[in-house]
């Protein structure tokens, strides 16, 4: 019960603390888009990168995730809301602990970003969305996931049976249908490196 539970965040460093210690400002990148539309290459090649520049960075991806935290969720509307919700939950904590959490996910309705963005904080969490069709995904076919689906063997697949609503608000636009991978990485590190640049 609630009444039973005494949370200790006002007597622990604070953010601002931490952030100092590691000379940067702690943010999540939340990259979303379709399966296939090239967020876990991204998310690799930005770790690597703000690492090599001195960075503490975390890379939260959705198999990843599926594979341990959220194990025993599936697809449906409320399995995928308490996916994002346990993740935005899991990406304030590296917040707070200083740390820049580049997080890959579907993330498919309007309503689930606003709902990343209202638990980790609207000033925290960059979204940016990773813009490509899924007619060009289906192409890529990176997991062999599209062709499981044109077999049945997928349900609620985003994009075909599951909805996607693409994000018209996002911090950052990646187009990785127009752009090479090296073009699409440099356009989010400029856009990134000076919103976790220390003071």
């Amino acid at each position: 019960m609630t009444e039973n539970i005494h949370p200790i965040s006002d007597r622990l460093l604070s953010q601002a603390d931490r952030e100092k210690s590691l000379g940067q400002t702690a943010r999540v990148i939340w990259l979303c888009g379709l399966s296939g539309s090239g967020k876990s290459t991204l998310a690799i090649a930005l770790e690597r990168s703000l690492h090599a520049e001195g960075k503490h960075v975390y890379v939260l991806d959705g198999d990843n995730i599926r594979t341990g935290l959220n194990k025993g969720l599936g697809f449906s509307d409320d399995d995928r809301r308490e996916n994002i919700r346990r993740i935005a939950e899991v990406s304030k904590l590296f917040v707070d602990a200083g740390v820049v959490a580049i997080n890959s996910f579907i993330t498919p309705s309007a309503e689930l970003r606003s709902l990343a963005r209202e638990i980790v904080g609207k000033e925290r969490l960059i979204e940016v969305y990773v813009k490509a069709s899924f007619e060009t995904c289906k192409a890529r076919d990176v997991k062999g996931l599209y062709a499981k689906m044109e077999k049945g063997q997928v349900a609620n697949f985003t994009g075909k049976d599951s909805g996607f609503e693409e994000p018209t608000d996002s911090d950052l636009v990646i187009d990785t249908e127009a752009e090479s991978v090296e073009e699409s990485l440099a356009k989010l590190l400029a856009f990134v490196r000076p919103q976790v640049a220390g003071a």
